[in-house]
């Protein structure tokens, strides 16, 4: 039986693995809600299939659906792909899911479900209600018979990264806002942070890339590769509107050191044109007080960094963007031991407001003692 714990996760030994360690399963959710996803979801489901698809190849993979879209998800999803009925308010369950962590003294895995306030809140959030995406959490812990940890914090998965050796990635712009965690000051979120996620440190960028509705997640921006090593999106054009920022983390990320003391070695991704809505993708949204107004032209942040490491596959977002194949090339060399697999239609997935590595939420496998 899962237990509610009061105790800190980094007394009791555990912490948050790096991204690239070894998966027992991948979350994710399933796409209806009409004023995010356009003509009632049926373009992002298809998108969906093909994600799932490609993160079954690699690992078990458990699909939530509603109680309305159970049949659909389940006859459009294939058969080796659980699928379990969970009400939920929108499918973001890497911002929404638990934080899984590992003890590697014990081989157990446990829980971390961080408060959620669908970006913002009545601060600029992005939508209303948020009620059932606060509960995916302690759903998923209890069909996993994890332990969990309820934390004193605001925070998405999508805003912190982890090396797996105590060091942390995040932004100021998005776990320090005043709309999550401004009110307890950096020194504050810090200490709460490493208790929660078993780290040391935490390498903070000053802010995420320009047209991210979710006030500068590190997700599109930069994430481990392995410990030492990570990578960012880039461009050399120094009139893009993302270049400024891309330098700033940058230099931070070559003028610090990691928990273990080492400096970072540093790649970089090139990265897509930026896109925006056409007048017929904002004409197939409802419209919903409290939820985000979109239109035509509206820009969207595009990034290769929001993408899925599995057990043996990247999934990555493809843009039908001049800088696909060699975005691909980057991660092939970075991921030598995985197939690279690239979603042609991601462009979907950005329309609601993320890419791959926003809707999926990776298990951890538990360690081996």
């Amino acid at each position: 039986m899962a237990r509610t714990l009061t105790s800190s996760p980094k007394a009791d030994g555990f912490r948050l693995p790096g991204e690239f360690e070894p998966k027992r399963r991948c979350w994710l959710g399933w796409p209806e809600r009409p004023d995010v996803w356009r003509n009632g979801g049926k373009p992002a489901q298809q998108v969906w299939v093909d994600v799932v698809s490609a993160i079954a190849s690699s690992e078990p993979v458990t699909v939530c659906a509603s109680a309305a879209q159970y049949a659909n998800a389940r006859s459009r999803l294939p058969a080796q792909v659980r699928v379990v009925e969970m009400s939920c308010n929108d499918t973001w369950f890497r911002d929404s899911g638990p934080a899984f962590l590992v003890n590697d003294a014990t081989g157990e895995v446990r829980g971390v479900d961080f408060q959620f306030n669908a970006y913002g809140g009545f601060d600029g959030g992005l939508y209303f209600p948020w009620d059932k995406d606060d509960q995916i959490a302690q759903k998923i812990l209890e069909l996993e018979e994890c332990d969990r940890y309820r934390a004193s914090l605001i925070a998405e998965m999508g805003s912190i990264r982890s090396d797996g050796q105590g060091t942390l990635l995040s932004t100021k712009q998005c776990v320090l806002n005043r709309n999550r965690n401004g009110h307890l000051g950096k020194a504050e979120v810090t200490r709460r942070l490493t208790d929660y996620l078993g780290a040391e440190e935490i390498i903070w960028l000053p802010r995420g890339c320009k047209f991210d509705e979710t006030d500068g997640h590190i997700d599109d921006l930069a994430c481990f590769v392995r410990p030492g090593v990570v990578v960012m999106q880039w461009t050399d054009d120094r009139s893009d509107p993302q270049w400024e920022i891309y330098q700033e983390a940058y230099d931070v990320l070559r003028s610090v050191r990691d928990a273990r003391g080492r400096t970072l070695e540093v790649h970089k991704l090139p990265q897509p044109r930026v896109l925006e809505w056409s007048a017929e993708e904002a004409e197939g949204l409802d419209a919903v007080d409290g939820s985000m107004a979109r239109q035509a032209g509206t820009l969207i942040c595009a990034s290769y960094i929001n993408f899925y490491t599995g057990n043996s596959a990247i999934v990555m977002p493809l843009f039908d963007d001049p800088n696909d194949r060699a975005a691909q090339a980057v991660l092939a060399e970075l991921f030598p031991q995985h197939r690279i697999i690239g979603i042609e239609r991601s462009r979907e997935l950005l329309l609601g407001g993320g890419n791959v590595g926003c809707i999926t939420l990776p298990q951890y496998a538990a360690p081996r003692v």
